[in-house]
């Protein structure tokens, strides 16, 4: 009767413990304005499908927000604690004299994930192949444009021989090529897979092999909110981490089933094949610290292109919390 008794008692306290932190827990509820929703960004929804944010008490509430200008816009309005895009937006907010300007506080990806996109299918590719035809691009401005710039650079190209258009919003430009405008589109997954699958598209290059790495899409925050939320903050970066080093001890295989309800509209199959795609190309930072010398050359690309006159302070704009 007595060892029944332990037995019973045993299995309330863990009955009580599951349900305690399930209903009674208090989870800080943390907005996140993201650029878009790609498999690009995949070990951060593998942070938040495997629960390591609910494992630091903080609940995540995604708000797409397409272009790095508008995340930023969200963040410096309040409207949202923490952006997700390219880090050039901060270094155009701290060059307008912000005072509580966006510190940048968590890597993800090291390199560009924009595929080039051709109407036909080129075996061979080579960048002399856009020589007069007709690429919609993204913004100007923007980390796709420059990096896009910066892959043609690289490649000893001539950009002034290629139509780049940046006249075309970024969410827009899927469907804009989809109805027969532009000769090439330098998309990021799922959306140039669809194309391929659909037969509108053939994938003939990856700009992230000719550009480089450099911290191409990372987490920042209002200066004042960092320092008034540290711990937040620092819970948020753990759970960050935990998502980088799943993918990197996981295959595609594994990685999928995670994430597929992030992206139910996709096959499982198609999820392995881009996240696949990304992991051959050594896409993602193995933690979230940002060096300098990453930092450097984004802002090389920035000042080769008359975005920047000069280095902006590199411990004013990012801080690495695994240090």
């Amino acid at each position: 009767m007595k060892k029944f008794i332990i037995i019973f008692i045993s299995l309330f306290l863990v009955v009580f413990s599951i349900l305690y932190s399930t209903f009674f827990t208090k989870k800080d509820t943390i907005k996140v304005a993201e650029v878009t929703h790609s498999l690009f960004y995949t070990p951060f929804y593998v942070a938040i499908e495997n629960g390591y944010f609910k494992d630091e008490g903080l609940n995540i509430e995604l708000i797409l927000t397409s272009g790095a200008d508008k995340v930023a816009s969200s963040v410096l309005s309040n409207d949202v604690q923490i952006g997700f895009a390219g880090p050039e937006a901060t270094i155009y907010v701290y060059k307008n004299n912000e005072k509580d300007y966006l510190v940048t506080f968590a890597g993800l990806t090291k390199k560009d994930g924009q595929f080039i996109v051709s109407r036909n299918n080129i075996s061979n590719f080579n960048i002399e192949d856009l020589y007069g035809k007709k690429v919609l691009a993204g913004r100007a401005g923007g980390m796709p444009v420059l990096n896009f710039l910066n892959g043609i650079k690289k490649l000893n190209g001539d950009s002034s021989k290629i139509d780049i258009d940046t006249s075309i919003d970024f969410s827009s430009l899927t469907g804009t090529f989809i109805s027969g405008y532009g000769d090439y589109v330098n998309l990021f997954e799922p959306n140039a897979t669809k194309l391929e699958k659909l037969g509108l598209g053939h994938v003939v290059a990856s700009i992230g092999e000719y550009s480089g790495d450099l911290p191409y899409t990372a987490f920042f925050s209002r200066k004042s909110y960092i320092n008034n939320n540290k711990d937040t903050i620092e819970r948020f970066n753990k759970a960050l981490n935990r998502g980088l080093l799943y993918v990197q001890q996981h295959d595609e295989n594994d990685i999928a089933k995670v994430v597929l309800n992030q992206f139910s509209d996709t096959s499982l199959d198609d999820i392995k094949t881009i996240v696949k795609r990304y992991k051959d190309n050594d896409t993602w930072f193995n933690n979230t610290t940002i060096e300098e010398k990453y930092f450097n050359n984004l802002e090389n690309i920035m000042i080769d292109n008359n975005l920047l006159d000069k280095y902006v302070p590199f411990n004013n704009l990012v801080i690495n919390l695994n240090e």
